[in-house]
């Protein structure tokens, strides 16, 4: 009786695994063309607002690769992956020294790539857990294999939160300068990438001086990685 049952639930947990790794599969491979409108992150913070009883209005804008400035895009590259053309979506030697600094009780760095926190934003909830660590490696190898770099880096510049309710690019240029996603220029695109670890609580419009600082450093080493001429590695993936 019990071997019975044990083979039960053994069938039906392959069943149930087999399931979610071909729709993973199919969304993963839907959203590599189909434009990401909403995402798990903006769900999140619905509800979260909702079980507040506030309201929260999403701002967001779904704007194509040629429409996202050329600034922004390589501004995200330095302050968040500068090794983003290269690894297949983990950075090793980042998580290595990640891992070092933890033990020596240094403060906590982050080691996420942009691929990384394209899964998490897009398919994803925000939390901290074993589980959802592994759901993000499982959808950070799929879109590895399935979008061309370009395509993580445009989703990812069209999803990720810039303020309370205010995700994407677009939302974020007009939120905070006025501006269209093509138009953002140098120092805007370093301010809004200074703010990401922290972006409901740090503001691009009016930086601090923390900010200011991490805006100056990222506008340094976008030119110490050649200028917008590097995005053209992305094209070759």
């Amino acid at each position: 009786m019990i071997r019975a049952v044990f083979f039960r639930v053994l069938r039906w947990a392959a069943l149930v695994g087999a399931a979610f790794v071909v729709l993973s599969l199919v969304l993963v491979l839907m959203m590599r063309y189909v434009p990401a409108y909403g995402s798990m992150v903006m769900l999140e913070r619905k509800v979260e607002a909702w079980l507040s009883g506030e309201s929260l209005p999403i701002q967001h804008q779904w704007r194509s690769w040629e429409e996202l400035s050329d600034h922004a895009k390589l501004a995200v590259i330095a302050a968040e992956d500068q090794r983003f053309p290269d690894h297949r979506g983990f950075d090793v030697a980042e998580m290595r020294r990640a891992w070092e600094a933890s033990r020596s009780g240094a403060r906590l760095r982050g080691a996420s790539t942009i691929s990384q926190q394209t899964a998490k934003n897009l398919f994803l909830w925000t939390g901290r857990s074993w589980a959802r660590k592994g759901l993000e490696a499982w959808f950070t190898l799929l879109i590895e294999t399935l979008w061309p770099k370009e395509r993580i880096l445009e989703v990812y510049l069209n999803i990720v939160e810039w303020d309370n309710g205010v995700f994407g690019l677009e939302a974020a240029a007009q939120h905070y300068f006025g501006v269209s996603a093509t138009q953002v220029n140098e120092v805007q695109a370093s301010r809004l990438a200074a703010i990401l670890p922290n972006p409901r609580a740090w503001d691009a419009a009016r930086p601090g001086p923390h900010t200011e600082r991490r805006s100056q450093w990222i506008r340094q080493q976008m030119r110490n990685l050649g200028g917008p001429t590097y995005l053209q590695r992305l094209a070759v993936d």
